[in-house]
């Protein structure tokens, strides 16, 4: 087994004890709760529990369950935080295979740049396609999030006032022709002063939300 299959499984328990925590930080998790909800034999459990709490990620009591320590609870929060953005992801896209089993071999993909950049181009979001939390974006990468998002806005995001070039569209061929034909493409400039205007000719659009989240505007033109 190479060091990143590994290094995915330690990734998966945390994720999943993570989602304990969200349902009741308080409480302990038994290993054989832990083991089910993997879908894995409780021998497998105990023994990945014992290395994360060797390593300092899970305070381990035997008979008793294991919580997460402080280091485990920011990695197990930053892979729940990458599963459910990538779930924003394939929301997205005209992707018909299952959606959260994909998210779960994404999610190793992400790293902090992905993180960021994702964040970004989906408007920084808060609850996934399914109505769960994304839990907030790790403080060292904050900053870095707002001084690149400053100057970046999907279409449906735009503040009263703001207008921007459009940067990047990403949707499937025939929608990029339908808004083609309304004059949207890479380089349009567009205002919004209650409603979305094309700036050259003052021609109001009226566009599906599902369409602009996806239209990326560079605000810094």
């Amino acid at each position: 087994m190479s060091a990143g299959h590994f290094q995915e499984f330690e990734d998966e328990y945390l994720e999943a004890m993570y989602g304990f925590y969200e349902k009741n930080p308080e409480e302990r998790v038994r290993t054989g709760i832990l083991a089910e909800s993997l879908k894995i034999s409780p021998a497998s459990a105990t023994e990945m529990v014992q290395r994360l709490a060797a390593k300092g990620f899970l305070d381990y009591v035997p008979y008793k369950g294991s919580s997460l320590t402080a280091m485990g609870l920011e990695h197990g929060k930053m892979m729940k935080r990458r599963h459910r953005l990538a779930r924003v992801l394939l929301e997205h896209l005209p992707f018909e295979g299952d959606h959260d089993d994909t998210a779960c071999r994404l999610e190793h993909a992400i790293n902090d740049d992905l993180d960021v950049a994702l964040s970004i181009y989906f408007g920084n979001p808060d609850i996934d396609p399914i109505g769960r939390d994304i839990p907030k974006i790790r403080t060292e990468l904050s900053e870095r999030l707002k001084s690149k998002s400053s100057g970046v806005r999907n279409l449906s995001n735009m503040q009263m006032g703001e207008s921007g070039k459009v940067s990047f569209i990403s949707l499937s061929s025939d929608d990029i022709n339908l808004i083609s034909r309304l004059g949207i493409e890479v380089g349009t400039e567009i205002i919004f002063d209650g409603e979305y205007k094309i700036k050259s000719s003052n021609k109001i659009l009226k566009i599906d939300e599902s369409i602009s989240n996806n239209i990326l505007l560079d605000l810094r033109h």
